[in-house]
């Protein structure tokens, strides 16, 4: 997957087309999530078909994220899973939503995406966060520091330092003057050297206002997490929106919004299917994770009333039902938040679940087949 012919025509890599009936560009939030009975390899598998589904029914972009310390997901390295996923797909997008910036030195990751531009050229996001992605005391072991709150706060220095090693832009005199992200910029200036024009688009994602504001005071483009703080979404975007300042990257504002949603030709398979994402949030809220619970065990469970106001407060956030019932959903939130475009986190016990959910969708938007 090198040379020229792999180089694809992706405007300014971000911006998508919406396609068929659907309102704004749809994408693929994949949690690579391993349900019980199955292994890390079938969740990967899994990811996998998701991503070649999506290509082929013409969704913009896929992105994983980064989480540690978590049995039922299996995303903790998202450059490595990026890097497989480019060898199976050939014109998608792909992406981390996100990198935790603060759990790891700037330069590492300007090489690891690096890596993946000339992996798969033109094609390849770097969403970044500033949250762990994991409770503080892996934080800590990730970082080899217990000083969390500092990495946070430090965000938009690292943020400056990791575009500088993009870019390939330190000014003379700085100390990181003579240090190069290779593969970068670097190469292009090396004697006989010829590099892509392309390098990975950042992206600044958030569940509050801290990086919407951010992001638009760089005029770059936002992702919010609203499959996870659907309170927060409206406030956040208009304070991105209300923030923003055209840049060379943008020169309007552009934000996703990330959304749970679960399509199945029965209603009540639907809720089914969702039920086990909702015990599997509050075994992980309770300091109890592990690997996503089947339907049956999940119907089995037996709810305190404490985590049945839960299980209703979450799936009042997922768009689930029908495929009839999930465009109508989609095409509700769109509407009410004016996200540019929407990214769906199917999220399920097993993988033909997920995977017949994108499908649906698809055809509920008449997506055409490539």
């Amino acid at each position: 997957m090198s040379g020229e012919d792999d180089i694809r025509d992706t405007g300014d890599g971000i911006r998508g087309t919406a396609k068929g009936t659907a309102p704004v560009p749809l994408s693929v939030l994949d949690l690579v999530t391993v349900g019980a009975g199955r292994t890390a390899s079938d969740a990967v598998r899994t990811a996998v078909g998701i991503a070649r589904t999506a290509e082929r029914r013409g969704f913009h972009r896929y992105w994983v994220a980064e989480h540690h310390s978590m049995p039922g997901v299996a995303s903790s390295s998202p450059a490595v899973l990026l890097a497989h996923l480019a060898a199976h797909t050939e014109s998608i997008r792909l992406g981390s939503g996100g990198v935790m910036l603060p759990n790891h030195a700037p330069l590492i990751i300007a090489e690891q995406f690096g890596t993946l531009e000339a992996m798969a050229p033109g094609r390849v996001d770097l969403g970044l966060g500033r949250a762990p992605g994991t409770d503080g005391a892996t934080a800590a072991a990730l970082r080899r520091s217990d000083r969390l709150h500092e990495g946070a706060d430090d965000f938009p220095q690292q943020l400056a330092e990791l575009t500088r090693f993009l870019d390939d832009s330190f000014p003379d005199g700085h100390p990181y003057a003579k240090i190069h992200a290779v593969p970068g910029p670097v190469q292009a200036t090396s004697p006989g050297g010829v590099q892509s024009a392309h390098r990975p688009p950042l992206w600044l994602l958030g569940s509050s206002g801290f990086s919407a504001q951010l992001a638009g005071s760089l005029g770059l483009p936002f992702a919010f997490a609203h499959h996870f703080s659907a309170a927060n979404t409206i406030p956040a975007l208009d304070l991105y929106r209300a923030s923003f300042r055209p840049s060379e990257v943008l020169a309007e504002p552009y934000a996703l919004i990330g959304v749970s949603a679960l399509a199945t030709e029965e209603e009540e398979e639907a809720r089914r299917q969702v039920l086990t994402g909702a015990l599997s949030m509050i075994r992980l809220r309770t300091g109890r994770p592990g690997l996503v619970p089947s339907p049956e065990e999940a119907a089995a469970h037996h709810f305190t009333e404490r985590e049945r106001d839960f299980v209703d407060s979450w799936l009042g956030n997922v768009i689930h039902g029908t495929a009839d019932a999930v465009r109508q959903g989609l095409d509700d939130l769109a509407k009410r938040t004016g996200a540019d475009e929407l990214m769906i986190t199917a999220n399920a016990h097993g993988g033909p679940a997920r995977l017949r959910s994108y499908e649906l969708i698809a055809d509920a938007y008449g997506l055409p087949e490539a």
